[in-house]
């Protein structure tokens, strides 16, 4: 599994656009990482390297943030306030997963990996970001699917 050192938000931002560079209309990025790892830094890098110009953040309360504007649309979701299976069901988010409109990334992925939902049909990365230090972080990948 590859490993990446980040020492500050803005390398953590610019593999975020190297990933949004590369990425392919129906790709999934599952992020995992405690509070402040930098999921969302992540999530605005992949949104500069997909050509969008939004102001990217974090959907915690929204739970869904779509943007268009790009090569691809960027689909944003974050699981944090989704604790339990039925909340999760209930949410209508299969849809983003299982035909994805173009590359969606999402915070707290574990969540949905613990309840036991379905993984997603098309290439999924899945990402953890461990904290070592105030801006230090070791970013952890595997790819799976087709």
């Amino acid at each position: 599994m590859p490993t990446i050192l980040s020492r500050d938000p803005q390398e953590t931002l610019a593999l975020g656009r190297q990933w949004g560079e590369q990425a392919l209309a129906g790709w999934v990025i599952g992020l995992g990482g405690e509070l402040g790892a930098g999921k969302t830094q992540l999530a605005k890098g992949l949104a500069w390297g997909l050509g969008i110009t939004a102001r990217v953040h974090s959907p915690t309360f929204a739970i869904v943030h779509e943007y268009a504007g790009g090569r691809l649309l960027l689909v944003h979701l974050d699981l944090y306030r989704l604790e339990t299976p039925a909340a999760l069901s209930s949410a209508g988010l299969e849809d983003y997963l299982y035909a994805p409109p173009g590359v969606v990334v999402i915070e707290w992925f574990d969540r949905w990996e613990a309840a036991g939902m379905r993984p997603p049909a098309g290439p999924l990365r899945r990402v953890w970001i461990e904290t070592g230090g105030p801006d230090e972080r070791r970013i952890h990948y595997e790819d799976s699917g087709p």
